[in-house]
């Protein structure tokens, strides 16, 4: 960081307090069950994942994952 901040001791102005609205932290904890299942995908679909999660940081397995689970959400909204 090239900028530095400079501090100064004036007044802020009037101050508001904020009541703390964040949840805590145990129903922050996903509470459903996962099981694990094994499946056969196309060659072309598993790397098109992995080059996807190389772009963004993170798991190929954890991509499919949330698709199949946006897309079982989805449907059940509307079943």
């Amino acid at each position: 960081m090239k900028n530095k901040i400079k501090y100064t001791n004036e007044p802020m102005g009037k101050l508001k307090i904020v009541n703390n609205f964040l949840p805590p932290p145990d129903q922050l904890v996903l509470k459903e069950d996962n099981v694990k299942v094994t499946i056969a995908l196309k060659k072309s679909s598993v790397e098109f994942f992995k080059r996807e999660a190389d772009k963004h940081h993170t798991s190929y397995q954890k991509m499919i994952r949330e698709l199949v689970d946006w897309y079982s959400s989805q449907h059940q909204k509307s079943a």
